[in-house]
C-alpha cells in the first residue's frame, strides 16, 4: 500500500487550548468549542488570512492551524495580542461561570507534512508541529496563564522571536517576552513567554562540576558561574572581609569573641619562630 505522505512544506503554526476543558459539561464544551472557532475565524481575519490560506484542524478542546508563509508573523502576532484578547474578553463578560474560556496559544514555524488515509480525517507530520505542541503543553505556560487574571497568554518558538519579535516590529515590544527554558517528556526547549514569568518557576541547576573541571560552564553562549558555598552559619562575608558573630577581622588576632578586630583569626595553635606554641 503506498502512502500519501505530501512533501513537507513551511507553515506558520498556531495552536490553541482551551483551559480546563474537561472538567465541563457536554453543554458548557460545545458552547466553547464555537467561541473558539469565533475567536480564530476574527483574529484570522484581521491578520489577512484567506480561507485557502490556512487549514484548521479541530484538537476537541483546541486548534491546530496552519498558515501559508506569505502572509507576515507581524500581522499574525498583532492580532493575537489584539483581536484574540478583545475577542476573549467580550465572550467572557456575558457568559456563565461553568462557560468561561480562558485560552494558552503558541506561535511557530516549520515544517509540516501531510499524511491522509481515507475514511479518517487530519494526518499532520513533522517534527516542528511536535515541538510545538509539546511548547502548547509545558508547565510553564499553564501556570502563566493560572497566576494572571487575563483571559489568555502567548508564547512563540525562538526562530518565531528571533525571526520577528526582537526586531521591534510594528506593534513588537520585544522588552513584553521573556525567555523559558522548558521540559517537556524528554525534551528541553527554549519558550519565548508574552509578559510576566510564572511565579515558581524553575529550571534545574546543572551538575556540579567534577575535581579539576572548569568552574564555569556556558549555557546558550552565556557563561553561567558555578555556585558558591554560603559561609557557615554566624559567619558573614562582606568582601574580603569576615564577620564573626559580630567580630569585625582585618588582620592577625588570636582568641577574640566580640569588638572591632585588626588581626587574623587564629583557632587552634600556631607555632612561632624559634619553637614552642601559642593557643
Amino acid at each position: 500500500m503506498s502512502l500519501a505522505l505530501t512533501e513537507p512544506v513551511n507553515r506558520t503554526i498556531l495552536l490553541l487550548d482551551i483551559e480546563d476543558f474537561s472538567r465541563r459539561d457536554d453543554v458548557a464544551q460545545a458552547c466553547l468549542r464555537r467561541e473558539l472557532h469565533n475567536v480564530v475565524e476574527d483574529t484570522l481575519a484581521d491578520a489577512g488570512v484567506e480561507r485557502n490560506m490556512q487549514y484548521r484542524e479541530d484538537r476537541g478542546d483546541g486548534l491546530i492551524v496552519l498558515v501559508s508563509a506569505e502572509i507576515p508573523k507581524t500581522a499574525l502576532l498583532r492580532a493575537l495580542l489584539t483581536t484574540a484578547p478583545d475577542g476573549l474578553r467580550q465572550y467572557n463578560r456575558l457568559a456563565s461561570s461553568s462557560a468561561q474560556m480562558r485560552l494558552r496559544m503558541v506561535l511557530a514555524a516549520g515544517e509540516v507534512a501531510f499524511d491522509s488515509k481515507k475514511g479518517t480525517v487530519g494526518g499532520l507530520v513533522g517534527h516542528d508541529l511536535n515541538q510545538s505542541c509539546r511548547l502548547l503543553d509545558c508547565d510553564v505556560l499553564r501556570k502563566a496563564l493560572a497566576q494572571r487574571k487575563a483571559d489568555c497568554v502567548l508564547g512563540v518558538s525562538p526562530p518565531v522571536y528571533q525571526g520577528v519579535v526582537r526586531h521591534g516590529h510594528r506593534g513588537m515590544r520585544p522588552e513584553e517576552f521573556h525567555h523559558v527554558p522548558v521540559a517537556v517528556k524528554k525534551d528541553r526547549l527554549d519558550l519565548w513567554l508574552h509578559g510576566p514569568q510564572p511565579h515558581g518557576n524553575t529550571v534545574s541547576a546543572p551538575e556540579p562540576a567534577s575535581a579539576g573541571s572548569e568552574s564555569a560552564s556556558t549555557h546558550g553562549g552565556a557563561a553561567v558561574q558555578s555556585p558558591v558555598s554560603a559561609p557557615a552559619a554566624g559567619i558573614t562575608m562582606n568582601g574580603g572581609t569576615a564577620s564573626f558573630g559580630g567580630s569585625q577581622v582585618l588582620g592577625d588576632q588570636t582568641g577574640v569573641s566580640g569588638g572591632h578586630v585588626a588581626g587574623d583569626v587564629v583557632m587552634g595553635s600556631v607555632r612561632r619562630e624559634g619553637g614552642g606554641e601559642r593557643t
